[in-house]
């Protein structure tokens, strides 16, 4: 099955779903809270929404209070069709500039095919969902569950916080554990970025506290005002390093100059090397994704 479900503690699961991709295990999450609600952080691409599905009833969920989307990527919303379907009394929360997206997305999944090719046929086309399901973000209001606004990967990017736990989506990077006490952290910055943006959201989830960090790519952090403090410093790196090589490029393609020297001057992905063939070979394209978001706000925001 495409789909694992994993109890990390009482109320908190978290869902691994693995797309037909190489590379792409053990990378897309959702995350399941069952306290005394019950809801759903993101549901992974369409090619993944039956195992969802499976995992969900593995984990006895027959309804759930609200599905929280962080952002209208396809690794992140691209099952909204099929599990909205399944769940339709539950109301979707989504940041506004998302929601017409997900109603009538073929421009959302002709967009994406344009920028991820053969990555996007893996995930699978998004199916649209009724506009009378959404709740804007930036209007949600629960005891339970508050949404923060955190542009920066994405301008439709929500995080949210509850008492106990932080789903920081992509604001805080893409994490990989590769032992109890060694990871791997990398910035989530694709075209179009804005650095100042990016910062403004990062310090706005340490402003919150938390303790714990559930991150969409991918598991669960304790310390988390300190993963976020060191990831704002990486942003920070990042930004020097590249427009060192942008502003000096000595004949060489500046986007693998910058990878070459970042994976060298960058401690937070010392480890890339521990990961898998497949696993490298996919966090190579997004590191130059990344890059490309950083040259871009340099010279201007292009």
């Amino acid at each position: 099955m495409n789909a694992k479900i994993d109890k990390i503690t009482e109320d908190l699961s978290l869902i691994t779903l693995n797309p037909p991709i190489d590379g792409f295990e053990n990378f897309i999450s959702a995350w399941l809270f069952q306290g005394e609600i019950t809801f759903l952080v993101d549901v992974g691409p369409a090619s993944t929404a039956d195992g969802l599905l499976s995992v969900l009833a593995e984990a006895g969920v027959e309804n759930l209070d609200y599905i929280l989307l962080t952002h209208i990527h396809l690794d992140h919303a691209g099952a909204i069709g099929q599990i909205a379907a399944a769940f339709p009394a539950t109301p979707i929360v989504c940041h506004p500039a998302g929601i017409p997206h997900l109603i009538e997305p073929a421009r959302l999944w002709e967009g994406t095919r344009k920028v991820l090719g053969n990555t996007a046929n893996g995930y699978g086309p998004i199916q649209a969902v009724a506009g009378e399901r959404f709740l804007d973000a930036q209007e949600f209001a629960s005891k339970d569950i508050e949404p923060v606004i955190t542009p920066g990967h994405a301008s439709h990017h929500v995080s949210y916080r509850t008492p106990n736990y932080l789903f920081a989506g992509e604001t805080g990077g893409v994490y990989y554990a590769i032992s109890a006490q060694r990871f791997y952290l990398r910035p989530a910055t694709p075209p179009r970025f804005f650095l100042d943006t990016a910062l403004h959201s990062v310090d706005l989830l340490i402003d919150c506290l938390p303790a714990v960090i559930c991150y969409g790519h991918y598991g669960l952090k304790e310390g988390a005002v300190e993963m976020l403090k060191i990831h704002r410093s990486q942003l920070l790196l990042w930004e020097k390093i590249i427009k060192e090589i942008i502003e000096h490029p000595q004949g060489q393609d500046p986007t693998q100059a910058c990878m070459h020297k970042l994976l060298e001057a960058d401690s937070l992905m010392a480890n890339f090397h521990d990961l898998s063939d497949a696993v490298q070979a996919k966090e190579k394209y997004f590191i130059q994704n990344s890059i490309k978001g950083f040259a871009g706000c340099l010279k201007g925001g292009e």
